[in-house]
């Protein structure tokens, strides 16, 4: 093995060393314990971009002998592999990067707000890692769970009466999706005898029409354990509560568990249910579709009636999973390449806007937004409003404008407005699904197509219409406030990820293509199959197991 082979279990054993060690480091040690933290996610972000450079040079004949490491020397399907594809790679890129800006947002106060906060986001990055990584079901669950686990104490970090409620909901409906998604593997395991996702794909087209049903069955229930943390409509109640309960550095990385759901329905309907030839071809694509629609419109809807940014920004994940899901549900490959920019795309501007809000809102008076809505509703006028009608205005503390400067960014991001990258992803997915498949001009585009179409732009306006509510209200109304006290390494993550959606929308060919060779290799499942098999044992030549 190579270097870059042996890379590919570095993000599991990074997060999972440094948060064993930061057990053992007392916690009135908290320098200490924040300079590990962050040596540890700078170290794996350098990792997970070493691994996506690696990941987008896999092409061509020896494609099948790179991107899989075989953990024990057990070759598959007997033995644990873990693969890395540009998919995997792309989604490590993402969550090492969020992960790098929630720790240094969390250094300025939240790290300190309760106990082992830097095992716990350790683990949780491990546990987030693992599953894009992992190329059996079983470890899937593993990984899911040691996620979860990590989140439930994340979620709870700081106390606080409505953190506690929405942190005891939170738990109890993801420990029950972990119940469906152990009945799921069990029922799959049960008729193909494997779960190993590259001998599931081999296996599942030469299952009986007596055995199928309960292969689509079990199918069904993992789905639905993902489509709950995706947040998919009516699945999805728990998720803004949770979000906006959450401290806003935690909130920032939860931004990304929301996509292990997409990642995981995106991988297993391409490589498990993509096969032309099997029966079970294009399970379940149909439900993603009108799922996906109506969490864009319950999204939608819960943006619209938000006072409070937390909420808004919740429901925000929810019209980001729900385009998602409706990108996945069409089946067409133009479509998930510009989903897969959307994906990159949102998740960077909701993490961003997550710890935006906290900074936003600690200058504003306790009853400003209450007032304002009152305002708002009623019209109650300044009774001095003829006097102040000569004003040319204020000048706005250059904090606030700083602020108010990430705050245009992210509206414009979430809306989807040009130039920046949220209207180039949605214009990608818009185009792939006006232009008709195979170049002919001549044909008609579908009726539920025009009403895609037309939902993910009324959600864009939904979005716009909110935040310049919000904005207006936060930045511009006379509302009596102080200047907020913000510091620097509490803005700098802000501007951290803005400046890579920055640089999605600068590089947005090559980008472009990448999403486009990642989402044509994840429709040509044979050579990820063919590279789980093929993968040699260290040390024993000759040791390919032929699918």
């Amino acid at each position: 093995m190579n270097l870059s082979q042996h890379l590919i279990i570095a993000p599991i054993l990074i997060p999972l060393v440094t948060g064993a060690l930061l057990l053992l480091i007392d916690e009135r040690q908290r320098t200490a314990k924040a300079l590990v933290g962050l040596g540890s996610t700078l170290l794996l972000f350098v990792v997970a971009l070493g691994l996506f450079r690696f990941a987008a040079s896999i092409d061509g004949p020896d494609a099948a002998q790179q991107g899989v490491y075989l953990l024990g020397n057990w070759a598959a399907p007997f033995g644990i592999v873990l693969v890395v594809d540009r998919l995997s790679a792309l989604m490590l890129m993402l969550s090492s990067t969020l992960a790098i800006a929630a720790l240094i947002f969390a250094l300025a106060r939240w790290h300190t707000a309760g106990a082992h906060f830097h095992s716990l986001y350790q683990f949780l990055l491990m546990g987030l890692n693992g599953a894009f990584l992992t190329g059996d079901l079983f470890n899937l669950f593993v990984f899911f769970e040691v996620m979860l686990a990590a989140s439930y104490g994340l979620l709870l970090h700081g106390s606080g009466l409505l953190r506690v409620k929405a942190g005891l909901h939170y738990i109890a409906v993801n420990l029950a999706a972990a119940l469906l998604f152990l009945i799921g593997v069990s029922l799959i395991y049960g008729v193909t005898g494997t779960l190993n996702m590259a001998d599931l794909a081999v296996r599942v087209s030469t299952v009986g029409p007596e055995q199928r049903m309960l292969l689509e069955a079990g199918a069904g229930i993992l789905g639905v354990a993902f489509l709950i943390k995706a947040g998919m409509w009516p699945l999805n109640f728990w998720l803004p509560p949770a979000y906006t309960a959450a401290s806003a550095p935690v909130a920032g990385i939860f931004a990304i568990m929301s996509k292990v759901g997409i990642y995981v329905v995106l991988r297993l309907s391409l490589l498990v249910f993509g096969h032309d030839s099997s029966p079970s071809s294009g399970f379940g694509l149909h439900v993603l579709l009108i799922g996906g629609l109506a969490t864009i419109a319950f999204g939608a809807i819960g943006v619209l009636a938000s006072q409070a940014l937390g909420r808004l920004a919740g429901f925000s994940v929810l019209v980001s999973s729900g385009t998602l899901l409706t990108a996945i549900g069409m089946g067409n490959v133009g479509i998930t390449t510009g989903a897969l920019f959307y994906l990159a795309s949102s998740t960077l501007t909701i993490s961003a806007f997550f710890m935006l809000i906290e900074l936003v809102e600690r200058g504003q008076d306790a009853g400003a937004s209450v007032l304002a809505v009152t305002m708002e509703a009623y019209g109650d006028a300044d009774p001095d409003e003829e006097e102040q009608e000569g004003d040319l205005g204020f000048a706005m503390p250059g904090t606030m404008a700083v602020l108010g400067i990430c705050f245009a960014a992210c509206g414009i991001l979430l809306a989807g407005l040009p130039p920046l990258s949220g209207f180039v992803a949605k214009f990608a997915m818009l185009s792939a699904m006006l232009n008709p498949i195979g170049g002919d001009t001549t044909a008609a585009v579908p009726g539920f197509v025009w009403f895609v179409v037309f939902l993910v732009i009324l959600s864009g306006l939904s979005a716009l219409i909110a935040m310049t509510r919000s904005g207006i209200r936060t930045f511009w109304a006379s509302m009596e406030g102080t200047e907020p006290r913000v510091l620097v390494i509490e803005v700098a993550p802000v501007f951290l990820l803005i400046a890579a959606t920055l640089y999605l929308t600068v590089q947005a060919g090559p980008v472009m293509r990448f999403m486009d060779d990642t989402t044509r290799a994840l429709s040509a499942p044979q050579q990820y199959i063919e590279a789980v098999f093929n993968a040699r044992r260290a040390g024993v030549p000759g040791t390919e197991v032929q699918p």
